[in-house]
Parts: C-alpha cells; structure tokens; sequence
C-alpha cells in the first residue's frame, strides 16, 4: 500500500522527455511507482488536468540567517521549491568565532541587504564550526530541504581575524587552516564553496568584502580541500572587473579557472548577466566558460530568467528621492503622514528643485552605484516602470515613467515622484539593472538556452527590501513556457533546467527527476493558472523588520519526502525538509 498516489496527471519527469499520463505511487518518502500504480493508498491526490514535475531545486539562495529562526523559508515554499543551497556569494555565517558575530552581520547586512537588526535578534549562534551550524538548522526542522556551502569570506575571517577586513594577504599559514576547515566541512557533508569576488559588494560599514581581492595562492590553495573527493561544487560570482577596462577581463577569468583546476576538476558555477557598461561581456564569459568544458571538466553559468533588477517604493530599501532634502525632512514619519506631507504642492515643487545628498558611504548599506544611480535619475526613468498587478518583467520603452512625462510635458523626476504616491504611497516601480540592455529579455533567451546553463541567482532570503526574485522557478515556467509572445522554451526543457540539471549539479543524486528509487519530492501544477502575484513588504523578520514576499497562484501540491508541504498555493504546517549532507 502506498503512503500517497498522485493519479491523473501530466508527467513532466525532469529528463528533458515528452510529458505523458501517469500516476505516481510514494512510499516511505520514496518513489516506487511510476506510470501504473494500481495499488491503495493512505491518500490520494488528483492531478487531473494538472502538471506533475519533480521539486525545484534552487542553487542559489542567501537563508544562511534566516534557516535558523524560521522553518519556512519564504518566499521560496510558495514556488515549488523542495531544495534550497545556501552560503552563495562567500558570504554566511559559519564557521565563527564568538567575537566575529557582528562583523558578519554587517557583512550580510551590506552584500544582501538583510536587515542587521533582524539578523541580530533572529541569529541563535548555536554554532562555531561548519558541522555544529548544519546540525543547529536541523533542529529546526524546514519546509524544505537545505543545502549549506562554505563561504569564502566568513572561512577568512574564521582564521584570520581582523586581518581579513585588512586587505591583508593570506600567509601559507592561514591557507593550510582554511583547507582544512574546508575538508571538515566537506567530512560533514558540505555541498561546497563559495567565492564573492565583485568590487559592489561590501559591508555595511563600507568595507570591501574580505575575500574579494584573494591571491592566486590562497583561491587555488584553499581549493585543493576537494582534491581525492568525488563530491562538493565551486561557485563563484565576478563582475570581471569590468570597471577597469577589457584587459583586465582575462586575467580575472583567469584567477578562477586556476581555482577550479585546483580542485582536481569538480563542478564549476558563475553568475552571468548582462551589464550595460559592457554588454557583450557575457558571451566572453561562455567562451571562456566553454572551453573549460571542451576540455572535459564541468562548468555552468548560474542565469536569471529575467532583468536583475530594484524594487523603488517608499517603504523599500531605496527610492530616488531618499537623498532629498525635502524629502529627509519626512522620512521619519509613518507612511500615511509622510504620503501627505509628500502630496502638498509647496513641498512637490521645492523637491522637484533640489539635488540629491549622498547615500551611500560608511554606515549606509547601499553601495556607491545608489549615487550614480540618483546622479543620472532623469535619463535613468527611461528603465523606470510601474511594476503592476500581476508584475510585468519584460516592459516596453513606452511603458516608462520618462515616456509618460515626454506624453504629459513634465519632467521625469515629476512623473516619478507623482508615481511613487500612488495607491496611497505603497506603489512599487520596476528598475532592471542588468539584462535588460536593449528593453527586452532577447539576451537572457540567449543565455538561458545556452547548453552550459542552469537558473540561478534568485537571491532568496536575500535583498529583502529591494527584490523578490525568490520566485524566479514559477515565473521561468510561466512566462518562458506559456506567456511570452515569441521565443517560448518547452516546458519539459524548462523543467529538466530547475530539477534535474540542478540536482546533477551540485551532485544530488537521489532527487530531481520523478523515476522509481528517487525521493518523492513533487509538484503538482495547474499551468493554466500558473501566475505571480505583486510583491508585498511585510514586516515579519525579527525586531520588526520588513522584506518584500510574492507568492504565486496555481501549486496545487508540493511534497517534501512524500509528505504535502503545501496544498492550494498555502504551507500545510508539514515540515519535512532536513540538511542536504553529500
């Protein structure tokens, strides 16, 4: 007898193959039949006219904090996701000295954009090392499955201290420590590391990211910790250096791949993005990312299925006018009063007037490019948008709030400002920042159907008062598979990318496809209602803080281990995640 069938249904199985009709039979969190299940079950799920896949399994989130205080893992439950990695970037918070707790709350504060104050109150700091942090956050017991990596700049500041905040360079001393923390870590069943190497990411007191300027000696160092195993990914994010010039683009893309080599060959990821300052620069990162594959090691780009962009609203991390001096004088006050204040003319006009203070800076957790950005804030309204309810990700130029000032006859700031008020101030705008170089997802098209591909960078549990890309896994099959006007990718293509390429990644084995012997982690879709709802900011972190969460409508089922984690687009209370250990 089975614990649960699914019957009905249309299988989307994760290899790439034609979806069919079955039915699925689960056992002890196992899938024991596929195709015919004719035998009884404890419960039976109808999956007539709906789409069965395996669960998502997301490679890149930032839940290092946030999986110690909450078993959710939100927004990332509400998009069919089964198993969420963690420790992205370089960026986490274990291994760790009991001294160096706030310094790595300032860190996550600055690169993702948590809340410091959340992160303090939230934070249990049950742990010090790799495998004593893995065990806490298996006490709590999660939605879903985690799996955790080791972060590039936490292991600096775990050896070396206030040196690593230093620009200080690893000695051979601190190397040999780092590796073996890295080989403890991977004994106790790490699914990797991590390395953060973009010169925007910094802390929030303005300091550069510990490991962003490491020497070829420490990356290819501290990777020889994967030498003679046969598990355990790298994952590396770079802007290339792109500031710089064009020459300094190899030598960078150099430093990495000498660090995979290091490893003795194991799976590679890096980000890939389109940025506007140099928008070819992506398909030199699949040259060189090819090569690496042509001669028989595995690399992958991580890519996002859509524009990598900021959420502006008044209660958001940053809205154009927040350097305002008009603006300053209210910033203080509730939204419904600042939204009054904000609506007399007098006030209208005089800001519409002034310039902009910085922002950016010691103590601010906004990096310089938020400077740049209200520098250039007029020319910028024409990437500026309404994001709209449902959101809409691939808007056009005439869409912009700088077209719609060119129609009125105002300026674009005005049309931004009048914007930013509306549905009593809690109206959101849409900012892409990269991948969206020529206003359309042209680009990413190319960049996801790359063979080398798998979805990545949706950031969840990070950035939660600017993004919401958590729910990159629905919108991928919404919008590449059924919305978009031209250019659409097959479904079974856009499932095999999130389920089984993702879990043949990272190594995992026994999930990601929905075959006999594999483990019962499912989601039962109905894709003609398949949609996004508008991000919301909701105050729900510890110590009050807020982080913007979308949910999505059409999941009938996601099981966890053969068990109903939600039903009807809403957590059933079931928590029947654990820790990943390979």
């Amino acid at each position: 007898m089975y614990d649960v069938k699914i019957v009905g249904g249309a299988l989307v199985d994760g290899t790439g193959a034609a979806s069919r009709r079955a039915d699925i039979g689960i056992k002890d969190g196992k899938i024991v039949a596929v195709g015919d299940a004719p035998d009884q079950a404890t419960r039976t799920l109808d999956a007539d006219g709906h789409t069965i896949t395996p669960g998502f399994v997301d490679v890149h989130t930032h839940y290092d904090g946030q999986a110690s205080w909450d078993a959710d893992l939100a927004p990332s439950c509400f998009h069919g996701v089964t198993t969420a990695v963690m420790g992205s970037c370089g960026v986490g918070f274990a291994p760790v000295r009991p001294e160096h707790h706030d310094k790595l709350v300032e860190l996550m504060e600055g690169v993702e954009d948590i809340p410091g104050s959340a992160l303090a109150e939230g934070l249990t700091w049950e742990w010090e090392t790799f495998s004593e942090y893995m065990d806490a956050l298996d006490r709590v017991g999660h939605v879903m499955d985690v799996g955790c990596q080791v972060p590039h700049d936490v292991l600096r500041v775990y050896v070396m201290g206030e040196r690593a905040f230093a620009g200080s360079d690893a000695t051979d001393d601190d190397i040999a420590k780092m590796r073996a923390v890295i080989e403890d870590a991977l004994d106790a069943g790490a699914v990797g590391l991590t390395t953060g190497r973009s010169d925007n990411h910094r802390s929030a007191v303005g300091d550069y990211t510990p490991a962003s300027e490491a020497t070829l000696a420490e990356l290819t160092g501290i990777a020889k910790a994967f030498q003679g195993r046969n598990k355990g990914v790298l994952q590396a994010v770079s802007d290339f250096d792109h500031h710089l010039g064009s020459d300094k683009f190899d030598h960078e893309f150099d430093l990495i791949e000498a660090m995979h080599e290091a490893t003795g060959g194991r799976p590679l990821s890096v980000s890939l993005m389109q940025r506007d300052a140099v928008p070819g620069q992506y398909k030199r990162i699949l040259k060189r990312m090819e090569a690496i594959a042509a001669k028989g090691r595995t690399a992958r780009v991580q890519v996002a299925p859509r524009p990598i962009g900021v959420i502006l609203g008044f209660e958001t991390t940053f809205h154009p006018f927040m350097g305002f001096p008009g603006y300053k004088e209210v910033h203080h006050l509730p939204l419904a009063e600042r939204v009054k204040a904000l609506q007399d003319p007098e006030r209208r006009t005089r800001i519409l007037s002034e310039r902009s203070e910085p922002v950016a800076g010691d103590g601010s957790m906004l990096p310089k490019l938020a400077d740049d950005l209200l520098a250039q804030v007029d020319m910028l309204s024409m990437r500026m948008f309404r994001l709209g309810d449902p959101p809409d990700y691939e808007p056009k130029f005439e869409d912009s709030l700088f077209a719609e000032a060119q129609r009125k006859g105002i300026k674009p700031l005005a049309a931004i400002y009048d914007a930013l008020l509306e549905d009593a101030g809690k109206a959101l705008l849409y900012f892409p920042l990269y991948n969206y170089t020529a206003m359309s997802l042209d680009a990413v098209r190319e960049m996801l159907t790359h063979p080398l591909a798998i979805p990545g960078l949706s950031d969840g549990g990070a950035h939660v008062g600017t993004i919401c890309d958590a729910s990159f896994p629905s919108f991928l099959l919404s919008y590449w598979g059924r919305d978009r006007p031209k250019g659409r990718i097959p479904l079974e293509t856009l499932v095999e990318m999130q389920t089984g390429r993702t879990a043949k990644h990272l190594g995992l084995d026994d999930r990601g496809v929905i075959a006999v012997g594999k483990k019962a982690d499912v989601n039962v879709i109905d894709m003609s209602r398949l949609s996004l709802g508008r991000p919301t900011l909701t105050p729900d972190l510890p110590a009050g803080g807020k982080r913007l969460l979308q949910g999505a409508s059409g999941y009938r089922y996601t099981l966890v281990s053969g068990q109903v984690v939600l039903e009807n687009d809403a957590l059933t209370g079931t928590r029947a995640g654990k820790v990943v250990r390979l």
